[in-house]
């Protein structure tokens, strides 16, 4: 899908999607219960991946009433006429080991939490489950559960699209380095609970995106099962094993890697614009374990002239504040290294992109410059390289010189209703093959 976008501001109201980090993680955690209600669910195309293999793999998923009351903590409520994300409501629960089936396969698409988070499931049922996804997805690092399954005699095999598993995990202690993709501990702390003893997981070196693995141990005490996280800086891992998950009604809250792209939306809308002329940004909690909550300190510093950002434990926001420093004249960004293992590599993905826009980016081995002193216009085509948060940035800089962005469709992965709800707000866009201008 290509989509033109005219220079064009945006006013009125806009509320963040749902959270998919903590979606992933309540849907989890509700279907190992006895019966939840998860409400405010953004159907992107990753959280449908997660509840498509969850009821393969046992679990009673029903829709029901979308209608709640507003997360706690959240900003004031969506103006109607400018739209939020549409949500939904499941009622999920009913899963165990027990009830994986033997010689199953599940898609997980293209959903790397899918993926890592259901794994150690699998692992620790004992059957033969084969995961298949994009091929993107499997080039994505799974390391560290091999070498568990290997240690504990299991079944790992990656052939193409598709990961083959059969046992490999139990009750233990554990040593995970700290500079990998969080969702392989998190995954762990889900998982570990339902074994027969206690676990421990020392996690070694520098720990890189951390307040995820807070967002785990949030969700799971909210569902009754305690993992701590002790020791200097949370680095000892205590599962409790033997654990039962306690069946509740939950509702996600506002995701704030999503409302990055809303607000820097109106830290450009607002140039020169009237009092109340301007985009609000509501929907967002006023307290969250999110590492991507700094997404309103890191901005407003750009605007105001900041040069140096560290990424390590906000990785998802890089897209972002790269198409924004482009616009403030530049800046330094290091503990970029895992933005290589995304769903595109998201710094060689954007110095592509935005040198389009005559901008100047170094991309090293962990950190980015971006040097800019005006944007010009794209010749031709955009390219989104089939990542969601590389679309939303190349979008952000359309809104102020002009642009076609190909494989738009993208946003679904997380935001499906990205180009609905900024179009509501006032930027101009359409979709097509040709040039709408």
């Amino acid at each position: 899908m290509i989509v033109w976008i005219h220079p064009s501001k945006a006013s009125g109201q806009a509320s963040a999607p749902p959270s998919k980090s903590v979606a992933h993680r309540a849907l989890i955690c509700g279907a190992l219960s006895a019966g939840s209600t998860v409400r405010n669910l953004a159907m992107s195309e990753d959280i449908a991946a997660t509840l498509s293999c969850l009821t393969r793999f046992g679990a009673s998923a029903e829709e029901v009433s979308a209608s709640c009351e507003s997360p706690e903590g959240a900003k004031a409520a969506v103006n109607p006429a400018v739209g939020a994300s549409e949500t939904k409501a499941f009622r999920i629960g009913g899963w165990s080991l027990a009830r994986i089936p033997e010689d199953i396969t599940v898609d997980c698409r293209e959903s790397g939490s899918t993926l890592r988070f259901l794994t150690p499931f699998a692992m620790l049922s004992g059957r033969t489950v084969r995961f298949v996804g994009s091929e993107r997805l499997m080039q994505r690092p799974l390391g560290i559960y091999r070498e568990i399954a290997r240690r504990n005699g299991g079944i790992f095999e990656l052939s193409g699209r598709t990961l083959t598993i059969r046992g490999g995990l139990t009750a233990g202690e554990y040593e995970v380095p700290g500079n990998i993709s969080s969702q392989f501990l998190s995954g762990l702390m889900m998982s570990l609970p339902l074994a027969a003893g206690e676990s421990r997981i020392r996690i070694t070196g520098p720990i890189e995106s951390g307040s995820y693995l807070n967002i785990t141990t949030g969700v799971l005490a909210e569902f009754g099962v305690n993992v701590r996280r002790e020791g200097a800086e949370g680095r000892e891992i205590v599962i409790p094993g033997g654990s039962t998950y306690t069946a509740r009604e939950y509702t996600v809250e506002g995701d704030c890697s999503n409302a990055a792209f809303l607000e820097a939306l109106a830290l450009l809308s607002a140039d020169g614009a009237k009092d109340g002329e301007t985009l609000a940004v509501t929907g967002v909690p006023a307290q969250s374990r999110q590492g991507d909550r700094v997404y309103y300190e890191m901005l407003h510093g750009l605007a105001e002239g900041r040069k140096e950002f560290d990424l390590t434990d906000c990785p998802d926001l890089a897209p972002c504040l790269f198409a924004m420093a482009a616009c403030y004249g530049g800046a330094h960004f290091t503990g970029t290294a895992r933005l290589a293992l995304k769903e595109s590599d998201r710094a060689a993905a954007m110095a592509e992109e935005l040198g389009r826009f005559g901008v100047e980016v170094t991309v090293g081995a962990n950190d980015v410059t971006v040097r800019c002193n005006a944007l010009r216009k794209p010749d031709g085509l955009l390219s989104g390289h089939n990542d969601h948060r590389v679309v939303m940035a190349l979008s952000l800089l359309c809104t102020v010189t002009g642009g076609g962005i190909d494989g738009a469709e993208a946003v679904a992965k997380s935001y499906p209703d990205w180009f609905r709800v900024i179009g509501r707000a006032g930027i101009t866009l359409s979709l097509g093959e040709s040039d709408a201008y």
